[in-house]
């Protein structure tokens, strides 16, 4: 039975329509029982600096763009190896019972908590070892995240010098927005986005000129030494001032994803393509040439973002609830934004199984396993001819997602002989998101380990100190790029999908303990079921990934590193179940979202109300 692309990309919106209006309401009303009365820290703090009260849709976009990195379009991509229909399923089951519930639950908890990171909302409401354990596991988490888009980056960029220049044209691009919004034409920033965007695209334009110049070679790498150049570049990337390069391409990367996300469902909709990966393929049980394991337990660490996602609850913590001016845009911000981002996932899966399978598995195989399955391609040579890029063996999900892509505007009449820009501006797009994720990845990171290591040291929290902002930068991008040269996107991406899953474990867990210290024990089960049931899945799928990839490879630094997250998820679970028990002796509170509002009103002063 042939499945159109078009069924699903508005069986999905419907889906997802009906979700948020019917479940997400229901947890906002019954299991928070947001109060629209309450001061947010926002308003109450506002310091212009951090606390800033926002319009809810600037907010919105922010949170958006913050959560939705690469990984809702590489992670769908490569869990198509076990055919269309799981994945489809987990996105939409997923996004909805778990990662949209995850997501707001802990914003709440942020705004209740005036603001607080999980790892202090841990502390806080679990026990000082859960919070510690909290940090340090966010902190594995993001490394691991950075080593995972590294690779993915440069599976694609490999050999292929207009997609690398292009790419590497940005990083001046931004730079000089940076410069023009702070001292060229201060505020102006409908001018530098028009400016930014278009040099942006004459890069894509002009790529083949210098793909074919005499500069082709200082702009065609292999892959260890793109990884090594995306280390080396996060670092200065994390200790530059954050107006000069960071916050300029994370405000260009917002128009590009809107725009092209925008662009392919409008190209689904007229071209209606019909997926050619069957529902289930034969490696629904495992011994794919993608990845090894079965799609029990392997598709849901591996779409990752695209359902369900711990690195989130590092925004629904970090700058989001700092921002919020009602508590009753939490819904739309921290509800809807998770289920925007499963919309994006399903279309990305549209894309990458609309190719013809034997041409997906080449692309996302290496040499010798692709002839080892025996399969023939089909489409793929005059695919790479259309594009102007050899695009066999390059896994990661970045080159089949941007192929798909492609493949479905050149389809839309008189396109079809802009292939090739489709595709280079495609795998730009991808990077550029990326890149930017590790942007703001290793900054991060570089203040958890200003931190940690100011326990020790004192002076090393002081952001503003320049050694500790370079001994921090060093040691975080240090640890990543070393990491992704241990291990390939077969191994790095289910690492990053297993410590992923268990830090969405961490946050379900000590959502369930705000709930319960609400008074709302009999509503634990939102998301006490979805924690317990990611955690039986991504405790399968670590043991797989450490005995069945990992030791057999003699990969011992990945074995280390997943025992290591393991332990400490392991420790918080147990703080956590252990505040469970202190309180679901806890008295019930039965007061409804119009009680508790009419008691706030009541409290307040007349001129206030």
């Amino acid at each position: 039975m042939e499945m159109n692309g078009l069924y699903l990309v508005i069986a999905s919106a419907l889906i997802l329509v009906i979700a948020y209006r019917l479940y997400g309401s229901f947890v906002a009303a019954k299991v928070l029982t947001v109060n629209q009365y309450r001061t947010t820290p926002a308003v109450a703090i506002n310091d212009g600096v951090d606390y800033v009260p926002t319009n809810k849709w600037v907010t919105f976009g922010q949170h958006f763009a913050a959560i939705a990195g690469a990984d809702p379009l590489v992670g769908p991509v490569i869990a198509a190896q076990f055919g269309y229909l799981p994945g489809v399923l987990w996105i939409l089951i997923g996004s909805v019972l778990a990662g949209a519930v995850h997501d707001f639950v802990l914003l709440f908890a942020s705004v209740r908590y005036n603001g607080k990171s999980i790892a202090d909302i841990a502390k806080s409401e679990i026990s000082s070892v859960a919070g510690m354990g909290t940090l340090l596991a966010t902190l594995f988490l993001l490394i691991i995240t950075m080593a995972g888009m590294a690779a993915v980056v440069a599976n694609s960029l490999e050999n292929s010098p207009w997609g690398f220049f292009t790419v590497s044209a940005t990083i001046p691009i931004a730079v000089f927005i940076g410069i023009y919004l702070r001292w060229i034409r201060p505020g102006k920033i409908r001018e530098a986005t028009v400016i930014g965007v278009a040099l942006i695209m004459a890069a894509v334009v002009y790529g083949p000129d210098i793909a074919h110049s005499s500069l082709a070679p200082y702009f065609t790498w292999d892959r260890k030494s793109i990884q090594i150049m995306l280390a080396v570049y996060s670092f200065f990337a994390a200790a530059l001032p954050v107006w000069l390069l960071l916050a300029p391409r994370g405000y260009l990367s917002t128009y590009m994803k809107v725009g092209t996300i925008g662009a392919l469902a409008l190209g689904i909709i007229l071209v209606m393509p019909v997926l050619q990966m069957p529902a289930f393929s034969d490696y629904v049980n495992g011994g794919g040439p993608v990845l090894s394991g079965s799609a029990v337990p392997f598709v849901f660490i591996t779409i990752a973002c695209g359902a369900l996602s711990g690195f989130h609850a590092t925004v629904s913590t970090g700058t989001t609830p700092k921002m919020i001016t009602n508590e009753k845009e939490m819904l739309p911000i921290g509800y809807g934004a998770m289920l925007t981002e499963a919309f994006i996932a399903m279309m990305a899966l549209i894309a990458a199984t609309s190719l013809h399978p034997n041409d997906y598995f080449a692309i996302n195989s290496t040499t010798e396993t692709f002839s080892a399955l025996g399969l023939q391609v089909q489409e793929l040579p005059m695919l790479s001819q259309m594009v102007g890029e050899d695009l066999m063996h390059r896994p990661g999900g970045a080159v089949s997602l941007a192929v798909g892509m492609a493949h479905i505007f050149s389809k839309i009449p008189n396109m079809s002989h802009l292939m090739s820009y489709w595709y280079h501006f495609c795998i730009m797009f991808e990077a550029l998101f990326i890149l930017t994720l590790i942007d703001t990845g290793t900054r991060v990171s570089r203040y958890m380990v200003q931190e940690l290591l100011g326990m020790a040291w004192p002076k090393m929290k002081d952001a503003h100190w320049l050694p500790g902002v370079y001994i921090a930068s060093f040691l975080v991008c240090f640890t990543w790029g070393y990491l992704v040269l241990q291990g390939n996107i077969g191994t790095i991406w289910p690492l990053f999908g297993v410590s992923n899953q268990l830090l969405a474990t961490m946050g379900l867990a000590i959502g369930t303990t705000v709930i319960m210290h609400l008074g709302h024990k009999r509503y634990a089960w939102v998301t006490m079921i979805p924690c317990f049931f990611i955690a039986i899945i991504t405790v399968m799928a670590d043991y797989q990934n450490v005995f069945g990839n990992y030791i057999p490879e003699g990969q011992w630094m990945l074995v280390g590193v997943s025992v290591v997250m393991f332990i400490l998820v392991a420790v918080v679970m147990v703080e956590a179940v252990r505040s469970w028990i202190r309180l679901v002796k806890q008295p019930q509170d039965f007061r409804t979202e119009a009680d508790i509002e009419e008691e706030t009103l009541e409290d307040m002063e007349p001129e206030n109300v």
